[in-house]
């Protein structure tokens, strides 16, 4: 039987390598699942979006929209429906197209295509931001200045990684420009998982520390908790990726990533059939 003492170097670095390979492999696989189950949840939020809301402007009965969410529409207030509609239009693009730009294959193979995608994309989360900083300076959040203060950091931080996206990109630094699109990404899908985590809430702790008027000490955590986590993953995923990352944190990152799969399956299935497609029946019936 061998001795570590009998390896001969190469041997010692091939075994670190494979060590490597595999964590490296759980990673990939892990992050794969989670594209997956994300990619499915946001094509059926998207598709709710743009049925919903785009349904209720449509038939002229805007109001509607403050069945989900109190005072999304005022009529006295021109420019926080504006904002508040290009929010939720351009949104509903990025909830649609944002997994497309994830997958290595597309681009890989179809280059100009990821590119053409990515341009729609990258202007829709600049855009959504924009609208959302439009709402809150024209009318307000319902829960007040702490709200303000969340909502208003999430639109500004859209913002910055959009243009970094895009900046990246056109000047060929790939690494940075897929790092920046990955915190794009993470912030992109924050408003989707604004109502994920509220519907666990309710229903695992009875809604304890909500307020209506969203001004309650759970409320004021999720101002900023529905983004800022998104961040630190996005931000592990990134680093885990890199040749140099030891297989702990890889596999740390994985297990991570495998929660979330498991926590937004669950999510999406309850969302879809109690939440998302009532609601959807509700527009196309007009």
């Amino acid at each position: 039987m061998a001795t570590m003492g009998s390896v001969p170097a190469g041997g010692v670095a091939a075994v670190r390598g494979e060590g490597r390979d595999w964590s490296a492999a759980v990673l990939r696989g892990a992050g794969l699942a989670l594209v997956a189950t994300v990619w499915l949840s946001m094509l059926l939020f998207g598709a709710y979006v743009l049925v919903f809301y785009a349904g209720a402007f449509a038939d002229g009965q805007m109001a509607d929209w403050n069945h989900v969410l109190p005072r999304l529409y005022d009529r006295t207030e021109a420019a926080a429906t504006a904002g508040i509609g290009l929010h939720f239009f351009t949104g509903a693009i990025v909830l649609l197209a944002g997994c497309i730009q994830l997958i290595g294959k597309i681009r890989d193979r179809y280059p100009a295509l990821h590119r053409w995608i990515g341009r729609v994309y990258v202007a829709s989360c600049f855009l959504a931001g924009v609208g959302g900083l439009v709402f809150i300076s024209a009318l307000g959040t319902i829960g007040g200045t702490v709200m303000d203060l969340g909502f208003g950091l999430y639109g500004v931080l859209t913002i910055v990684a959009a243009v970094q996206t895009y900046r990246h990109a056109r000047a060929g630094e790939l690494e940075a420009h897929r790092a920046w699109a990955l915190r794009l990404f993470a912030l992109a899908i924050g408003s989707w998982l604004f109502r994920m985590d509220y519907g666990f809430w309710m229903i695992l702790m009875d809604g304890l520390g909500h307020a209506q008027d969203f001004r309650g000490p759970f409320d004021q955590v999720m101002a900023f908790f529905f983004y800022l986590p998104n961040l630190a993953v996005a931000e592990a995923f990134t680093r885990a990726r890199r040749l140099t990352a030891s297989p702990a944190l890889r596999l740390a990152t994985a297990s991570v990533l495998a929660g979330a799969s498991l926590f937004l399956l669950v999510g999406t299935y309850y969302f879809s059939k109690f939440y998302w497609f009532p609601l959807m029946l509700h527009g196309l019936a007009g």
